[in-house]
């Protein structure tokens, strides 16, 4: 996450399906509501179907789940629907790609230098 917090949920589907539940709503009521197909909600939510990064399609389901633009759940939802389709969000700046290598070997266990350490913390802090 962008934002250096944890999500509460796994995944986009846990997070649709968290939000779509606290608003009361069934699978088939919420689908009825915003007009929205039974089985590829389900399937969103099982995370079987990677959701759409299309802005109007991800403010429509953000809309329906009452997700604020801007809110700390709307860069979850956001984040969460990059992560599901393997791509990174454009909000992440090209400069702060270059130093994913970087935080990939560290995932991996190898070890970096403190200074590329301070350099990054620096670049996203600027972001």
């Amino acid at each position: 996450m962008i934002n250096n917090q944890k999500s509460e949920y796994s995944s986009f589907g846990a997070m649709f399906r968290s939000k779509r539940v606290n608003l009361g709503y069934t699978l088939r009521s919420f689908c009825e509501r915003y007009d929205y197909d039974p089985g590829n909600i389900s399937r969103l939510e099982r995370d079987l179907l990677p959701p759409s990064l299309e802005d109007d399609i991800l403010s429509g389901y953000a809309k329906a789940l009452q997700i604020s633009k801007g809110s700390e759940d709307w860069i979850s939802f956001i984040d969460l629907a990059h992560i599901a389709k393997n791509k990174l969000p454009s909000s992440i700046s090209n400069e702060s790609r270059q130093f994913l290598p970087l935080l990939f070997r560290t995932i991996r266990g190898k070890q970096i230098s403190k200074d590329k350490i301070e350099k990054i913390i620096e670049l996203i802090n600027e972001s």
